[in-house]
């Protein structure tokens, strides 16, 4: 950790310590750690992989008292290598970031308005973000800056959103957990979104829902003025459902991007870049158990493109022992999707091993 996430750590620590002092709940301080073995990886083979990805995370969540405004706030800030995070792309130039950081008022029981940095209302997020997010790449768990409403209406849960950029800064792209699949501090960044999201319970722990959303791209060349000449668009289609200790996922998402004209221009890179993507999440639940297995494919539909379709999958299992899980799993997947969503051919395997807790 850097002498500048040091100091931003201990400001953050000491301004957050009256909130933990005022209710337990307040202020979450917790460590995660992870063990990979890449089998075609011959240096981490012969070591019998690596214990990396450390971090540590501090959660501030609350609310103000039922008789007053209902306010509430939710923020997590995360620092070192397994933080996520890529200093090259970010808004910190380092290995911590603001993960999220909202406040939200409360218009009446049911419906809410959340300003700042908050989970994008697209589809359905896998239980563990890595590696369950595989093919989702860019559409996963998603946590942009901006402004949100979000309630209910009888059987239905609606969001709608604008978010002026994907991260904090003029030039980040880096959006933490599904980071590396928009643009870069140098090509483009995702600006001026628009989301919106409608699912209807339409039996007891079953629903169906449909995301979309626009936006454009902002070109981050060198190009005078920044032009905003890109754009980019999606929707999903999903459902979500358990019976008992059982439970599925699973969605459809359509994605199309136009590149910036400069950046497209230097790349040589097709104007139009479209795919679509299948996921399914498959899962049993008895605490403290939880098994799961996560599944996507992506099919590309840009013109020019070699690469056939590919897929990805992710099986494992957690257990809550207390202070914190244990994740076991495995990843497998024949291909992966790049900065601009444009999907690649490629053979990836590994096996994680991961833990953490929670003060």
């Amino acid at each position: 950790m850097t002498a500048h996430a040091r100091q931003f750590l201990m400001a953050a620590i000491a301004a957050w310590l009256p909130c933990f002092a005022c209710a337990d709940d307040n202020l979450l301080i917790g460590l995660w750690a992870n063990y990979q073995y890449l089998p075609d990886d011959e240096a981490n083979k012969n070591a019998w992989g690596e214990i990396g990805g450390e971090a540590l995370i501090i959660y501030v969540d609350g609310e103000t008292d039922e008789d007053e405004r209902n306010w509430a706030y939710s923020a997590e800030v995360r620092f070192g290598p397994g933080s996520f995070t890529d200093p090259e792309n970010n808004s910190t130039g380092d290995q911590f970031a603001i993960h999220k950081a909202w406040v939200a008022w409360g218009l009446n029981d049911s419906n809410q308005i959340v300003v700042g940095k908050s989970q994008v209302p697209f589809g359905w997020k896998t239980i563990n973000f890595w590696p369950g997010d595989i093919l989702l790449a860019g559409y996963g768990d998603q946590m942009d800056v901006g402004l949100k409403l979000s309630g209910e209406l009888g059987l239905m849960e609606y969001d709608t959103a604008f978010y002026l950029a994907d991260d904090w800064g003029s030039t980040s792209t880096d959006t933490v957990d599904d980071n590396r699949h928009w643009g870069s501090s140098t090509t483009y960044r995702k600006v001026r979104t628009w989301v919106g999201d409608l699912s209807v319970n339409f039996i007891d722990d079953h629903a169906l829902g449909v995301s979309l959303q626009t936006g454009k791209l902002q070109d981050l060349t060198g190009t005078a003025g920044r032009p905003v000449d890109g754009s980019h668009r999606a929707g999903v289609l999903y459902y979500m459902g358990s019976v008992g200790d059982w439970f599925a996922k699973a969605s459809y998402i359509d994605t199309h991007r136009e590149l910036p004209e400069a950046y497209r221009a230097q790349t040589g890179l097709p104007k139009t870049i479209e795919n679509q993507r299948f996921a399914l999440e498959l899962g049993f639940k008895r605490e403290p158990w939880s098994f799961y297995v996560d599944a996507t494919t992506a099919r590309p539909d840009t013109d020019g493109t070699e690469a056939d379709t590919i897929s990805a999958f992710a099986p494992g299992f957690s257990y809550n022992y207390g202070p914190g899980w244990i994740y076991v799993e495995y990843l497998n997947q024949n291909g992966f999707i790049d900065r601009d969503g444009m999907i690649l051919e490629g053979d990836f395997d590994a096996f994680y091993l991961s833990i953490d807790f929670y003060l």
